[in-house]
């Protein structure tokens, strides 16, 4: 029989779900420190800042905090195309301070940012990112007379070193995060299969019960009944009246028998929606909105497969490819077919490109006279239609 995961294993899981919010915690509150400097500036300074430098510089941390707070509202999320107008406007408003300050206050700001660069970029770009700003946070400081060139190097390097620090750290949370959803997901997969087997052995073992019924006991009783039919013509006296009740005792329990058998077949449709349920209860992006009329049901356990299939593979393409924030899977029956409606909010594309997986689902569908239609466009999302006959 088939486990879902251990309860080890889902403590791991909150560890890897809680690390990614203490990562981003943490850059809060390196914002919230470089700000509380900002408000001891004028206690720490023998002479006071310009006016224009001062709000210049609360300005860039009030944008910078913003913007942060914006991109990790739903952290960790599916990249969007305005994370990298984000990126780049905090990049400019951690510069901006470090231009009004003509200090190394911007660097600080920048190790925030270097945090954020795994979830949203390429390893490659997100280093060239890292010594562009840090190379550009040098020249910064050297603009005041006061700083020697030699320590707007070693400064510059060392915002270098404490963002590579930060990058990988959260490249390595980035990473284990990635690996908890797909954990979650598989798991969920596992968790339908084995509710789906559990429905069909359960129908199996129903079946067998009702043939086995319908074939031994049935027949026997059958067989009884014209015996004792025709023991009602050769014996008679006190002897017949009791044949005679035996004859009705043999029918009735005969007829007893057969609507046991009709009741255990017709109860024999299988709980589609229930494993659907638990296909989509481990995924945690995009947002999976399943539509389900009261009562549908399939009495086919390969057509509830099928189904079953399509839809799990529905869901892992648009976790993987759609960058979706929310999936729409409708099932209903309609002209005495099985209709399954998926549709996402994603980025789309300009034609759908059938892979291995819409293949095998058009194929197994046509299997069963049935059939996929797919709808796409850019920016307007991906819509899947499947359906096969009811018998």
């Amino acid at each position: 029989m088939l486990k879902s995961l251990s309860e080890e294993t889902v403590v791991n899981k909150l560890r890897i779900y809680f690390a990614s919010d203490l990562l981003k915690y943490s850059g809060l509150v390196i914002w919230l420190t470089s700000v509380l400097g900002l408000l001891l500036v004028p206690f720490l300074i023998d002479e006071p800042m310009a006016r224009f430098s001062y709000l210049g510089w609360w300005a860039a941390e009030l944008l910078f905090g913003a913007l942060y707070l914006q991109m990790t509202w739903h952290w960790p999320s599916a990249p969007q195309a305005r994370w990298w107008v984000y990126l780049g406007c905090m990049t400019l408003a951690a510069l901006a301070c470090s231009w009004f300050t003509m200090g190394g206050v911007g660097g600080i700001l920048l190790m925030v940012v270097a945090s954020l660069l795994p979830w949203f970029t390429q390893p490659r770009l997100g280093i060239s990112w890292m010594a562009i700003q840090s190379a550009a946070v040098t020249l910064l400081v050297l603009r005041n007379p006061e700083v020697k060139p030699l320590a707007a190097i070693v400064l510059g390097a060392t915002f270098m070193g404490l963002g590579f620090f930060a990058y990988i750290a959260s490249m390595a949370t980035q990473q284990l995060s990635a690996a908890r959803d797909e954990l979650r997901r598989v798991n969920s997969e596992l968790r339908a299969t084995q509710s789906l087997l559990t429905e069909n052995t359960r129908i199996a073992e129903r079946v067998r019960i009702a043939r086995e019924l319908h074939d031994l006991v049935g027949h026997h009783l059958t067989a009884l009944t014209l015996n004792l039919e025709v023991a009602t013509h050769l014996i008679e006296g006190k002897a017949l009246e009791h044949v005679h009740q035996a004859r009705s005792v043999a029918r009735l329990l005969l007829s007893d028998v057969r609507e046991v058998v009709s009741e255990m077949r017709s109860n024999d449709a299988v709980n589609l929606a229930e494993a659907l349920q638990k296909l989509v209860e481990g995924v945690p992006q995009p947002k999976i909105h399943l539509a389900i009329p009261d009562g549908f049901s399939v009495t086919d356990p390969q057509r509830a497969q099928v189904l079953l299939r399509c839809a799990q593979e529905v869901i892992t393409n648009t976790v993987r490819h759609a960058s979706a924030r929310n999936l729409w899977l409708t099932l209903e029956v309609r002209d005495n077919e099985l209709h399954l409606t998926a549709k996402d909010d994603g980025q789309g594309m300009v034609k759908a490109r059938i892979g291995n997986g819409l293949s095998g689902m058009r194929e197994r569908l046509r299997q069963l006279g049935g059939g996929l239609d797919l709808d796409t466009a850019t920016g307007r999302g991906f819509m899947l239609h499947a359906h096969l006959p009811t018998e």
